[in-house]
């Protein structure tokens, strides 16, 4: 049952993806004050998963600006069709920061390491993206905890399900089944509020 907070959250993440949508298609048409808000709108967000792949700063520095980099040189290309502006950037953002991490920029020391800090931003929070950060947190806790670590692995490890597998000690089927529970998961969370296409 959705309640009338429900429903004003769904009303702003609209919102929110237009604004984002509109500032891509002003940068796509070379406006470079739709790319400095696009920047300041999204710099954290960005930013703090990089580190968390990275966990280096100059590293996800340099990766930050790379990432919004092939932002503007990719606008025209972007279809909203295909998925939200802020899933369009953390997916570069995560591609970017993976392959950092794979060419040999400083990596984890320990697979266990204890989870990072959030790092300030470049500039400052977005109550938007903020608002977005939250309800992803609250989605993911929703999740078994053997279900968040195949997910987490992936996205913020970079590691491939066989990857997965050899790590936490698990059968790859194992692991393909959590991984496969633990989106659908996800998905339904998402299509309950409202924030799937």
């Amino acid at each position: 049952m959705f309640t009338g907070q429900d429903r004003s959250l769904d009303m702003d993440v609209a919102l929110v993806t237009s604004d984002a949508a509109q500032l891509i298609t002003r940068m796509a048409q070379g406006d470079r004050s739709g790319l400095e808000q696009f920047y300041d709108r999204y710099a954290q967000l960005v930013f703090n998963l990089v580190m968390r792949i990275l966990r280096n700063r100059p590293d996800a520095e340099e990766v930050l600006q790379e990432v919004f980099l092939q932002a503007w040189r990719s606008a025209a290309r972007y279809d909203p069709s295909r998925g939200s502006a802020e899933a369009w950037l953390i997916m570069m953002a995560r591609s970017r920061a993976i392959d950092a991490l794979r060419k040999g920029r400083r990596a984890p020391d320990r697979p266990e390491a204890a989870p990072l800090p959030e790092v300030p931003a470049p500039s400052a929070d977005v109550p938007e993206a903020m608002e977005a950060r939250t309800f992803v947190t609250s989605a993911l806790e929703g999740l078994t905890s053997t279900q968040r670590e195949v997910l987490e692995l992936a996205f913020y490890g970079g590691l491939s399900q066989t990857e997965i597998a050899a790590r936490i000690g698990a059968p790859l089927g194992t692991v393909k089944s959590r991984t496969r529970m633990a989106l659908e998961r996800l998905r339904e969370t998402l299509v309950m509020k409202g924030w799937s296409r």
